[in-house]
């Protein structure tokens, strides 16, 4: 097994902004973070030090977190906000266990898929109301505060109300997504007063203020998550709602419970790598890891043309029972345990041509005898470990801020299917399939890595590209997240519809050589240059010998990682 501290195999040598950088992967991007006390990464700088600043003051990993969670809604809010959702890996040093938080939220009570008949609809829209989930994310908040923080809302959400109100730069990558939501948002009088200046979203380096969260932010340090679905935030929501054609109501918001969930692992190469099971697709990244542990990766050589085949092979069959099999558990008797076990795994990898790339994948047998997201990861002191992701699925959500709340309602009720016989089928007061995922490995029953990829179907896909370049190429987690990247979109959208059967298409970062293009083009894919497309990368490891930990982030965002 290769030891996942050692230096990266390439050639070190490297002329890097007119300078020699003496050690690290040639396309490392910045050396990795070091720390002995405590860390947060995420992919706003502002937001990092928030968390860091709770690590500092005696709050916990889950404090941190949550402050950092709060920030992150008030200056990256086309991608996550208190109007979406979140899930938790949380490592509990005192009981030396792992948990699961899902804090996704359920379909209006009122919905159903015979009022997409009425109105002429065959799928539901991706803006407007319609799309509307109830919002996990508050809710999230409690449940991971009560359970394991030592703080309250007032301390934790001060920092990010003092932003709101006096204002925080727009960062470079930020200020882009900020402008994709311009011209629908002048569709929504009260998208527009809140994210607009002028009828322009700020651009880089302009001061935003957001004075609507910083009142829902104060409501809730005041009265906790029942501002949110009780309280004067709910009843603007559901007042939104029924004068807009929507099904909110406030039995909708009362009823919202969050679940605390077992997390779900296998095995690659001695390290135990841990999910959340459905209405998640973390257990994409364990089918996949299932399939390639099968082969000896580190032979074929980082991103040759063997290994990116044998990845987007891996990928097509797990997406393939993605498409099929996850759902809401609380509707359904899902397969969890044959889709991660060795056993399907083994009659999986059989199915792979190395020398061709399919084209129409269904999906196996587990019966044995566009998408925008955060994503943060803390460790304090204590060695406290919190994997967070937080979401509201599209850029901006449904588009539509209701009333002075601040924040956009998630669309994340697209995702659901309208065949009454698909596992994931509309129902009332039911949990979409959900994109996001927080992942977590643990090495001799310890906790070493606690990381996550944000990006629509990309997440699983980063998971498993990430433990690839750590575990079998040695990488320091730096590096492993800096490291060229490949994309496969498409044969099957994550509601189960066939989007073409010509086997989808490989996106290819520009770090792949032309040859190795050439070998899989010739294997039958379809290559396409993706910028940006190749998800958000956080990492924190556990170096337990040394006593510190080792962050990281990625050029492809605004973070950092921080620590003391």
């Amino acid at each position: 097994m290769t030891d996942p501290m050692a230096a990266p195999t390439v050639e070190h040598a490297v002329q890097a902004a007119g300078f020699d950088r003496p050690v690290g992967d040639p396309g490392q991007s910045r050396s990795v973070v070091i720390s002995t006390s405590g860390m947060v990464a995420t992919s706003h700088p502002l937001a990092a030090q928030v968390g860091l600043d709770i690590l500092k003051a005696g709050g916990n990993a889950a404090d941190a977190a949550i402050a950092t969670s709060a920030m992150m809604g008030l200056v990256e809010p086309m991608s996550c906000g208190i109007g979406g959702d979140l899930f938790v890996i949380y490592w509990d040093a005192k009981t030396e266990k792992l948990y699961g938080l899902n804090a996704s939220g359920r379909s209006p009570y009122a919905i159903n898929r015979q009022v997409f008949q009425e109105k002429g609809l065959s799928e539901i829209p991706l803006h407007g109301v319609l799309p509307w989930s109830v919002p996990g994310c508050v809710d999230g908040w409690e449940e991971l505060r009560s359970k394991f923080g030592t703080m309250k809302f007032d301390k934790l959400l001060q920092p990010s109300i003092a932003y709101a109100e006096a204002g925080f730069p727009v960062t470079q990558i930020i200020a882009g997504y900020w402008r994709s939501g311009e011209e629908r948002f002048r569709e929504w009088p009260d998208s527009a007063k809140t994210f607009l200046n002028d009828g322009k979203a700020p651009r880089e380096g302009e001061v935003f203020r957001n004075p609507y969260l910083a009142h829902s932010y104060r409501a809730i340090a005041k009265n906790g998550r029942d501002a949110f679905y009780k309280g004067e935030i709910a009843r603007q929501i559901i007042d939104f709602s029924e004068n807009n054609g929507g099904y909110f109501s406030m039995q909708d918001f009362a009823d919202h419970t969050s679940q605390w969930v077992e997390p779900v692992s296998t095995n690659y190469r001695g390290y135990d790598v841990w999910e959340l099971p459905p209405n998640g697709q973390g257990i994409a990244a364990l089918e996949m890891l299932n399939v390639i542990e099968g082969f000896d990766v580190r032979t074929m050589g980082h991103n040759s043309a063997d290994l990116i085949h044998l990845f987007v092979e891996a990928k097509k069959l797990a997406f393939a029972d993605r498409a099929k099999f996850y759902a809401d558990p609380d509707f359904n008797k899902l397969p969890i345990a044959g889709l991660i076990s060795k056993e399907y795994g083994n009659r999986q990898r059989a199915r792979i041509d190395m020398q061709k790339a399919a084209t129409d994948v269904d999906a196996g047998d587990p019966v044995l005898s566009r998408g925008d997201t955060i994503y943060l990861t803390v460790v304090d002191k204590d060695r406290n470990c919190c994997s967070f992701i937080q979401s509201n699925y599209h850029g901006f959500g449904s588009q539509v801020v209701p009333g002075d709340v601040g924040f956009v309602i998630q669309n994340r009720g697209q995702l659901f299917n309208l065949d009454p016989e698909h596992l994931n089928t509309l129902e009332p007061h039911k949990r979409p399939f959900h994109t996001i995922i927080p992942a977590f490995v643990t090495k001799d029953d310890k906790p070493y890595f606690c990381f996550g990829v944000m990006g629509g179907d990309m997440q699983p896909q980063g998971h498993v590209q990430i433990l690839m370049n750590l575990i079998d190429f040695g990488m320091n987690v730096q590096a492993a997240g800096d490291a060229s990247r490949v994309n496969h979109v498409g044969s099957q959208t994550p509601t189960g519809t066939p989007m073409w059967k010509s086997g989808g298409e490989v996106g290819i970062e520009s770090g792949v050589t032309p040859e190795v293009k050439a070998e899989l083009q010739r294997r039958g894919h379809i290559l396409r240059e993706a910028p940006g497309s190749f998800g958000g990368y956080q990492g924190i490891l556990i170096d337990w010998k040394n006593g510190t930990l080792q962050g990281a982030t990625e050029a492809r965002k605004d973070g950092v990682a921080v620590g003391y």
